[in-house]
C-alpha cells in the first residue's frame, strides 16, 4: 500500500497572507506528474468543511474536477480531489479554495456582528 507523504513545503506556508498548517494537510498517492491532478487528506475535518471546500473550489474556472469522500465515518479525515485544466496547479487551487472560503466566512461574520449592532439586539453571554 503507498504512504501518505507530507505536502513538501515548510512546517507553515504562507499563501496570499494566509497561514496553513501542512501537519493538517497531506499529499497521497496517485498525483499526475504536472501537479495537475492531486488527491489531499485534511485530518480533523468532515463534511462541513468538505462540502462548502468542493463548492469555492469548483467555482474556479480553471478546476475542471473537485470531489471530496471521509473514507470512513468513524476516522476524521476528509479526502480531496482536484484535477485542473493545466493552467495552475491543484495545490494552488486548493491554496486559492481555503483564501476565497477564507475570506468568504470573514465577510458573513462581519456582516452579521453589523446587523446586530445596527438593529440593536443584544449579544450578553449567559
Amino acid at each position: 500500500m503507498a504512504e501518505v507523504t507530507d505536502i513538501p513545503m515548510d512546517n507553515e506556508v504562507e499563501v496570499d497572507e494566509q497561514e496553513y498548517d501542512t501537519d493538517k494537510i497531506r499529499l497521497l498517492p496517485g498525483s499526475s506528474d504536472d501537479g495537475t491532478a492531486s488527491s489531499f487528506q485534511i485530518i480533523d475535518e468532515d463534511h462541513t468543511l468538505g462540502n462548502a471546500l468542493r463548492y469555492i473550489i469548483m467555482k474556479n474556472p480553471e478546476v475542471e474536477f473537485c470531489g471530496y469522500s471521509i473514507p470512513h465515518p468513524s476516522e476524521n479525515k476528509l479526502n480531496i480531489r482536484i484535477q485542473t485544466y493545466g493552467n495552475i496547479t491543484a495545490l494552488e487551487a486548493l491554496h486559492q479554495g481555503m483564501d476565497n472560503l477564507s475570506e468568504l466566512c470573514t465577510h458573513i461574520e462581519e456582516t452579521f456582528t453589523e446587523k446586530v449592532e445596527a438593529g440593536g439586539y443584544a449579544t450578553e453571554e449567559p
